[in-house]
């Protein structure tokens, strides 16, 4: 398939796919006359870059999760370290999001409730304070 169908099944914008290649994410098949031509695991690919980097994963954790799915014959030890270290990514990354979720209800039940809402909470700089009310 083209960079357009190659754009349209991924989500992405073809000069997003284009950088994705420049920088070695993705390799697609080049025709005769130079024309990238994109196979079904390209767009595969294209797809978890596209939710990878909206979750926040950078292009480099971009690059060894995809090394993950590349490299078959990569010892499982090394495998599961760089799962690990990811899910361990994954993690916090879910905690700051539960913060900052009960951070926004506090400022909706705060403006519920005609209080001057705690702008701080968002900043994650009332976060501990918040944590250790709940605990108690």
């Amino acid at each position: 398939m083209n960079i357009g169908t190659a754009a349209a099944r991924s989500g992405l914008p073809a000069k997003t796919i284009r950088y994705y290649e420049e920088i070695g994410l993705v390799r697609p098949d080049r025709r005769p006359n130079g024309y990238r031509q994109y196979r079904a695991e390209d767009v595969h690919k294209l797809i978890f870059l596209r939710r990878a980097r909206s979750l926040g994963f950078s292009i480099e954790d971009c690059r060894q999760l995809l090394s993950l799915y590349d490299q078959n014959s990569r010892p499982s030890a090394e495998t599961r370290a760089l799962a690990a270290e990811r899910i361990a990514e994954v993690e916090a990354k879910l905690r700051e999001l539960t913060d900052l979720k009960s951070a926004l209800i506090r400022l909706m039940q705060a403006a519920d409730s005609g209080q001057e809402p705690d702008l701080r909470d968002l900043a994650g700089e009332s976060l501990g304070a918040s944590r250790d009310r709940r605990r108690a």
